[in-house]
């Protein structure tokens, strides 16, 4: 048996000592069989929200040359403005432009693994131009920071686990990403290309957990069931839409699934869909060890499987296992430049180039591993920390 709606949990359920155990209940039920979920009552405020949703379709409002000054390939950080059909999923072009933001960090240092080119300064358009942006998404961005980090405690306490148990994974200073994102309806999209419907391809969060505000009366959304059908996920006012990542797919053994979604593009006449996931993050020098999941949830999940005949229908590969990476940065960084070739042939042309040659050969399941190792260490390494230092040397960028 297979999902055919997304739950909506009530998150002030679980701030009452007399509802929470029927909300964790809950929370345990949409994990282990959906992996996708609305939570509402999240508490951050309604004022705040509507800032939030007004800034970020301010951004989308300036002048072409304003966004292209903070355009994301002027650093190797994956952070910054993305031009229409600048993005790949799934091998083909995400019709939607965005702009990535992060908690801010200092610029990595010599000694440091070539993936923590990702922990860097957000590049921030003109104040002159859109005044309150930064305010507006920094306190927005420490708000959500907090609410993934309890709702990841939740998550511990629904799976039978401390609350505690994933707090391990998480740097002291962690890196939490979010999105701006504007998908223009199909006939605002270039001469040849209004046929299109690809918002963004068949893909799954990389890391624990995602919060995603549906910023308009759009449709679009779509989560993929373990039969493979796709169900769709209506914006509902006053919830926010949660997806579980790879990473802590991978640290719960499987027993919390990242599940596969995408977005249809509006139709014509429709006007754009604008949306703003915040992406929590974990360590990217966590390995892939995993939490002790205690073995009446892992045979819940046994039994789950079962039901349903022991398969999963999934348009997209689970790309975090141990046997292609050491530790989740390098996922990571290789998945971002698979997904920003623009970026990738500015500071990382040899990774890119090991990937498209690898999609030039067909490779995949186990020798797509093996393809993504040597992709890693850049002369055919193992993959370890030294070895990315190594291809940081290579190609010349700051590791």
């Amino acid at each position: 048996m297979s999902f055919s709606s997304i739950p909506v949990l009530d998150l002030s359920q679980a701030r009452n000592d007399f509802t929470k155990p029927s909300f964790l209940d809950s929370l345990r039920r949409a994990l282990l069989e959906v992996g996708f979920l609305y939570i509402k009552n999240a508490g951050i405020s309604d004022n705040l929200i509507e800032d939030v949703i007004n800034q970020g379709r301010a951004f989308f409002d300036l002048p072409e040359e304003k966004k292209l000054e903070v355009q994301m390939k002027n650093a190797p950080s994956f952070l910054g403005y993305n031009k229409l059909g600048n993005e790949i999923t799934a091998s083909k072009t995400d019709w939607r432009e965005q702009i990535d933001l992060s908690t801010p960090h200092a610029l990595p240092t010599s000694s440091d693994p070539l993936y923590y080119n990702l922990l860097a300064p957000n590049q921030w358009p003109d104040p002159a131009f859109v005044p309150s942006f930064r305010a507006t998404f920094e306190s927005y961005i420490r708000q959500m920071s907090t609410l993934s980090t309890t709702f990841t405690s939740l998550i511990a306490e629904a799976l039978n686990l401390p609350p505690t148990a994933f707090d391990r994974f998480f740097d002291t200073d962690q890196q939490h990403k979010l999105k701006i994102i504007k998908y223009p309806d199909t006939a605002t999209l270039p001469e040849g290309q209004r046929t299109q419907q690809q918002g963004v391809g068949p893909h799954k969060d990389s890391m624990l957990t995602s919060y995603l505000l549906q910023a308009s009366h759009h449709r679009g959304l779509q989560a993929q069931n373990l039969a493979g059908e796709w169900i769709d996920c209506p914006p509902i006012p006053g919830t926010l839409v949660v997806a579980i990542g790879q990473g802590l797919e991978a640290l719960t053994r499987g027993v919390c699934a990242s599940t596969t979604h995408r977005v249809i593009s509006p139709s014509a006449g429709e006007g754009p869909r604008f949306s703003i996931p915040f992406f929590q993050g974990v360590s990217y020098d966590a390995t892939f060890e995993s939490v002790d999941v205690p073995e009446a949830t892992m045979k819940m999940k046994e039994e789950i499987v079962r039901k349903r005949g022991g398969e999963r229908r999934d348009d997209v590969e689970f790309t975090f296992t141990k046997m292609m990476w050491a530790h989740l940065g390098e996922a990571t960084l290789v998945n971002r430049v698979k997904s920003h070739p623009d970026v990738g042939e500015r500071w990382y042309p040899e990774i890119l180039g090991r990937l498209r040659e690898a999609a030039r050969k067909g490779v995949s399941g186990e020798e797509d591993g093996r393809e993504k190792r040597r992709v890693n260490a850049g002369a055919g390494k193992g993959g370890g920390a030294d070895d990315w230092r190594s291809l940081g040397d290579t190609i010349g960028v700051a590791v």
